[in-house]
């Protein structure tokens, strides 16, 4: 089975290297006419460079179609402004790959607020502008598929990223609610926690594991899941060619009795409220309101 995307348009974000430039070229090479969209700024935000353009050369001397694109994800008239170019010359958005970020590292303690803004502003705002552009075009057309760019940072934690953590889980947020809003519009959305050499890690991976994790060997799960069939609501991780899945989960609740509702009765049955057995997926917000319902109601019978 070979998958393609003849006669999809695909919108990658920071695109110019790294990640993006793989998802770009791949993209192209099965068929999408691609818009590289990149700043060209260096890894934590600043200055800019030519590097879309480059990228778009490579696309068109593949034989592809590609189109250079400038805007900040963090402007949200630049990303309207975009989506509106490409729809003006292709007709149509299909695809978003939300992939733009920058990182500004420090502990907390030593973390300037505005560092910490800003990494916000890219990885989660940006995300949320450059889905917001496209989201009316993808309603009206019936198609639509947008992935969102998490981190094992944000799902699992790491020390110095809590800028880029708290962005991260809140993309990975995003997706939860975009994919019950865009259901009936055949818009599907999923999660992507990449883990890869590129210039954001360079100095993280020793020199052996940089080459073992090379960009282009997470592309299949990306590209999948932008695909006609992907699923939606995933959370999926990729990195020197595994793969793997990852959940947001509850457990079954603990109705304490009407005189143990207290702190110390909350204490005591810490451990039968924090045990995994019988943890489930929850498929929206409203389903932790319902399983709590249950509970008490059988409580009650009980």
């Amino acid at each position: 089975m070979t998958i393609s995307f003849e006669g999809r348009v695909a919108i990658v974000t920071g695109a110019g290297g790294g990640l993006g430039r793989d998802y770009a070229l791949e993209l192209a090479r099965r068929g999408a006419k691609v818009v590289v969209n990149d700043l060209g700024g260096s890894r934590d935000g600043m200055g800019a460079s030519d590097s879309a353009l480059k990228v778009v050369e490579e696309i068109e001397a593949l034989g592809g179609e590609a189109m250079a694109n400038g805007g900040s994800v963090t402007e949200y008239e630049q990303m309207v402004e975009m989506a509106a170019r490409v729809k003006e010359r292709w007709g149509g958005i299909h695809i978003l790959v939300n992939n733009a970020g920058i990182l500004r590292d420090k502990s907390f303690s030593k973390m300037d607020p505005v560092d910490f803004e800003t990494v916000v502003k890219v990885h989660l705002t940006g995300a949320a502008f450059a889905t917001k552009a496209v989201w009316d075009t993808m309603r009206e057309q019936a198609y639509g598929r947008i992935l969102m760019t998490s981190s094992s940072t944000g799902l699992f934690g790491n020390f110095g990223q809590t800028n880029y953590g708290g962005a991260k889980l809140g993309v990975a947020g995003m997706t939860k609610t975009l994919y019950l809003e865009g259901a009936k519009y055949n818009i599907r959305v999923n999660t992507l926690a990449p883990v890869a050499a590129t210039r954001l890690t360079e100095d993280i991976f020793p020199e052996a594991a940089f080459a073992a994790f090379s960009p282009e060997k997470v592309v299949p799960a990306a590209l999948y899941l932008v695909s006609e069939d992907a699923p939606t609501n995933a959370i999926v991780g990729a990195g020197g060619g595994a793969f793997h899945c990852s959940w947001v989960t509850m457990n079954p609740p603990v109705v304490l009795p009407e005189d143990e509702q207290t702190l110390e009765g909350f204490a005591a049955a810490w451990n039968r409220i924090s045990d995994r057995i019988g943890d489930f997926v929850p498929q929206s917000g409203g389903e932790q309101s319902g399983v709590i319902l249950n509970a008490l109601a059988a409580a009650l019978k009980g």
